[in-house]
């Protein structure tokens, strides 16, 4: 249930339908093998055009980014609500958000006023404010103009507007949203809730597992993929050891003396198990795809990884070095 509701089954068709149905697609600028949002989309529809994504979100505007996601554009009365509890600042970040706005009153302004004068405009086209002091951040560096940017982003302020280099383009919401209906809060998360069980088809809800009541249980194809650590089939780790005694983490921030495996490791799905972990690197001064290891789990018997290693190679435009499997 849990591989057709994520459309690891084969059946995924497009990259617009492959957001709607998945939800959201999270965004990191870890690319060891490719960005996660789009090696999830790969896991589904194979070598799929990586700028598809970008023609859905700055041209077609079908798709939104909002605070390191890509969301389908008729989420946005729904992420509006999410933004209005977000102003309010009565949980979590909201809260502090709320605080840091509220401390930094007059860099607010002064942010929403350039981009209302100048915008769209890179972070680093925005000159520092007087206020802005330049003590060290663990995040953020000692430059804040990021972290206003993001908390305005939040509140549904100012919007990402476009990507240059890969950076992002910041211009007023008022200029980039639509205009919507209004969802109350309430409804917001009801309706979140609905469409997040949906996606995954099964969730782990307090040592339980609950299913969707239009979850599909028939058989799923043989199909052989690799999924990125950030996929949302194997994101809640506790709900991937549950389904299928999968113990997965991500090891990138642990030292290389203490891996249990490697860096970037991504899980082999086959079929509906979980059977294995492959640490794919790609080498852009070689034009190579290398396979740096694989693990098995117990019990299953190692096969072949060419067909979805040279799938990968293909998509990402390099050649597959034969020396592994």
């Amino acid at each position: 249930m849990a591989i057709h509701a994520q459309l690891l089954d084969g059946s995924a068709t497009s990259v617009l339908e492959t957001v709607r149905r998945l939800g959201f697609l999270q965004i990191d600028p870890i690319s060891t093998v490719a960005p996660p949002q789009q090696l999830v989309l790969w896991s589904r529809l194979g070598p799929c055009d990586p700028a598809e994504l970008d023609r859905l979100l700055w041209e077609e505007r079908k798709l939104v980014e909002w605070r390191a996601y890509v969301w389908p554009a008729e989420e946005l009365p729904l992420l509006r609500a999410s933004m209005r509890l977000y102003r309010r600042g009565t949980r979590g970040w909201g809260r502090r958000g709320k605080a840091y706005v509220e401390e930094n009153a007059s860099f607010r302004r002064y942010v929403l006023r350039e981009l209302e004068r100048r915008g769209p405009l890179l972070s680093r086209e925005i000159e520092d404010h007087a206020s802005m002091r330049r003590d060290a951040h663990r995040w953020w560096g000692a430059r804040k103009m990021g972290l206003m940017l993001d908390v305005l982003n939040a509140r549904g302020e100012v919007a990402v507007v476009g990507r240059r280099g890969g950076q992002r383009v910041w211009d007023l919401a008022e200029r980039w949203y639509p205009a919507t209906e209004t969802v109350s809060i309430r409804e917001m998360e009801r309706r979140v809730a609905e469409q997040q069980l949906r996606s995954l088809g099964v969730r782990l809800q307090r040592g339980r597992l609950i299913v969707h009541r239009d979850a599909d249980d028939t058989p799923v194809p043989n199909r052989v993929t690799f999924l990125s650590p950030f996929d949302r089939l194997v994101h809640d780790r506790a709900r991937t050891e549950a389904l299928w005694g999968f113990v997965y983490r991500l090891e990138m921030y642990v030292p290389a003396a203490k891996r249990q495996y490697g860096y970037y490791v991504l899980p082999i799905l086959r079929g509906d198990r979980l059977v294995g972990r492959i640490e794919p690197v790609v080498d852009r001064r070689a034009d190579v795809l290398r396979v740096k290891g694989v693990w098995w789990e117990p019990g299953v018997r190692p096969f072949s990884l060419r067909t979805p290693l040279r799938s990968l190679a293909r998509w990402l435009g390099v050649r597959l070095e034969t020396q592994r499997p």
